[in-house]
């Protein structure tokens, strides 16, 4: 096996970014919501992602293909944009949050507040070529939230169950003889700071604007004189919208009640060039906040980009780094040199060196007898005998072999093991060499 990289760079490189763009785009579901866990909105209720007669999908997608920028939003930090806002609240909405949310929007942009009025039975799915979020409309109440704000306490909100033929009849926006789809018609009566923009046969305010600053562009759409107010910029209109059927799915049926929805977003904007806003956390379905998007919101931005330098240094140093990917040994290696360690190991594992001293003086007897050509069947101590005599003639001065092997014998502490075997081992040195 050669030291070459079993992968061309390129690939592993390819293949590092394809698992990266893989892990962002996991990344923007989670953080985006769009990863199947806010469920479907096209719930059967009154609000942009319906599709059924009371929900407003519709008017999105009008808006849509008109060539406006329209955003579903599910965030609260989006209710905070200055492009206009659509509110769709429901009949259970709560009417503080509401109120609230209205006023601050008056320092930040437009408003369009539709009022809820239809009670909505979702159709079975077993039905007759019924598709999902279709409804069916029970009844008309008008919302119990609206009596509790204080932009509305000033106006009187009513409603005809079975309006006449004149008062379901729509004027304003320069269009006339518009026909309510149902006999239930919810307006406000005349009277107060609310400026029609249109109006019902019998004279109630279907939809209009509150008239408490300087809105020429709005004025000169409900045909109304300029008003006296002071021109503020800080100051952003809210149009209210009593009959929601000027602009849900099921008014939008008509071809001239839908150019009559345009002009009323149109006319919201007062003048400017504005995205829009649905807003469908009223609705139910803000989407919370989730460990990503903590991670890079501060102060744990800081520790967030951190981790991502280093994880880019690393990879970085991974695929630059110096010559192929070392191979490994073998665990046991081949040989004799391995075989002694090995044996060596597992003695000194099983603390079984004070045996080692005989084995030793007998194998280094029985090579010297060898070397020295004894007689191999001769007693042992006639043959130290005349291995000393052989050690005496080649190095007169050097210790006896005799006592060198039984000082080994005797031996049973490491040390001393150590010691008389490489004594006897330079005996052996002297004698063969």
């Amino acid at each position: 096996m050669n030291g070459a990289a079993p992968f061309a760079p390129r690939t592993v490189l390819l293949l590092v970014l394809g698992g990266f763009a893989l892990f962002i785009a996991l990344l923007w579901m989670i953080g985006t919501g769009n990863g199947g866990g806010n469920g479907d909105a096209n719930d059967g209720g009154d609000h942009a992602a319906g599709r059924g007669l009371n929900g407003y999908a519709a008017l999105a997608s009008l808006l849509d293909k008109r060539g406006y920028t329209v955003v579903r939003t599910r965030t609260v930090a989006a209710l905070r944009s200055p492009d206009l806002l659509v509110l769709t609240p429901p009949a259970r909405a709560d009417g503080d949050e509401v109120q609230a949310l209205i006023e601050q929007r008056r320092s930040i942009g437009p408003t369009l507040l539709i009022l809820p009025k239809w009670t909505a039975i979702r159709v079975p799915k077993g039905a007759a070529k019924a598709k999902p979020g279709w409804v069916m409309l029970a009844d008309a109440t008008s919302p119990p939230w609206a009596k509790e704000l204080d932009l509305l306490k000033p106006f009187e909100l009513a409603r005809d169950q079975q309006a006449s033929d004149s008062a379901r009849r729509w004027t304003g926006l320069g269009q006339a003889s518009l026909v309510a789809p149902e006999k239930s018609v919810q307006y406000f009566g005349a009277g107060g700071d609310l400026a029609p923009l249109v109006s019902s046969g019998a004279g109630g305010i279907l939809a209009g604007y509150v008239d408490d600053g300087d809105y020429a562009d709005l004025a000169a759409a409900a045909g109304l004189p300029s008003s006296d107010y002071a021109e503020d910029e800080n100051r952003f209109p809210v149009m209210i919208v009593a009959e929601p059927d000027l602009l849900n799915n099921l008014g939008l049926a008509d071809r001239a009640r839908a150019e009559l929805a345009l002009d009323l977003v149109e006319a919201a904007m007062n003048g400017q060039d504005l995205a829009i806003n649905f807003d469908l956390t009223q609705s139910g379905y803000a989407a919370g906040k989730n460990l990503l998007t903590l991670a890079f919101t501060p102060p744990f931005l800081a520790a967030t980009l951190c981790l991502i330098l280093a994880a880019l240094a690393v990879g970085w140093r991974a695929f630059a780094r110096f010559g192929p990917a070392r191979i490994g040994g073998r665990a046991i290696a081949f040989g004799k040199t391995a075989l002694v360690g090995n044996a060596a190991g597992l003695i000194r594992r099983a603390r079984r060196l004070h045996l080692l001293g005989q084995p030793y003086a007998a194998a280094t007897h029985d090579r010297l007898v060898r070397a020295l050509a004894l007689p191999a069947a001769a007693d042992p101590a006639a043959s130290e005998a005349a291995i000393d005599r052989a050690l005496a003639a080649r190095a007169p001065a050097a210790p006896p072999y005799s006592e060198r092997a039984a000082a080994l014998r005797r031996a049973h502490h490491p040390r001393d093991l150590v010691r008389a075997a490489q004594d006897l081992h330079a005996v052996e040195r002297i004698l063969t060499r």
